[in-house]
């Protein structure tokens, strides 16, 4: 269940629009793609006559594996070396290169980047927060941070268990912009 909170000067309740957003309601179209120009051609956003502001995005996911896959990396036994370190390099050189991997997305000054790896019974939680001070948000950057990170522990541990699997890669929070704060519930 996801909630939009209301920014400044939005009466309670209201539900916040982006850009080029319509509410669909009786007799109302609904929300229109912003990468979509009139005539049905992809179009990167202009971002240009937006302000600069400071935000933030938290996505999470997961990597479930086998206890043997989790006991090695616990151990220190995986041969390629350490999956939880490279897995957090990985996600943050990721977030710096989303902008060359998904061809919409600008490039942007990026504040920081933090990747945590949270061990579970059967594997390891995901957790990626981009900030930077721009003019469009870092949702990207935070969600391709986790989906790095989950595919370079699967890369390094894939000769123990080929069956891991990645999952529930989701934006969790955002704040800053003209569509203000998102939360999703727990």
């Amino acid at each position: 269940m996801e909630k939009q909170v209301p920014t400044r000067g939005k009466g309670q309740g209201q539900r916040v629009k982006g850009k080029g957003q319509r509410a669909k309601g009786k007799g109302q179209r609904a929300a229109r793609l912003s990468h979509v120009d009139a005539r049905g051609r992809v179009t990167m956003v202009d971002v240009g006559d937006k302000p600069v502001t400071s935000r933030e995005a938290i996505a999470r996911g997961s990597i479930r594996m086998s206890r043997e896959a989790l006991a090695q990396i616990r151990r220190g036994a995986v041969k390629k070396g350490d999956p939880l370190q490279a897995a957090r390099l990985a996600g943050i050189m990721a977030a710096k290169q989303t902008s060359a991997l998904i061809p919409l997305c600008h490039p942007l000054p990026i504040a920081s980047v933090h990747v945590e790896l949270t061990p579970m019974a059967r594997g390891y939680d995901i957790e990626a927060r981009v900030r930077t001070t721009a003019q469009t948000g870092v949702e990207m950057e935070a969600l391709m941070a986790v989906a790095v990170a989950a595919l370079t522990i699967y890369d390094m541990v894939k000769a123990v268990d080929k069956r891991m699997v990645i999952g529930d890669i989701r934006l969790m929070k955002k704040t800053g912009g003209k569509s203000g704060t998102f939360e999703r519930e727990p």
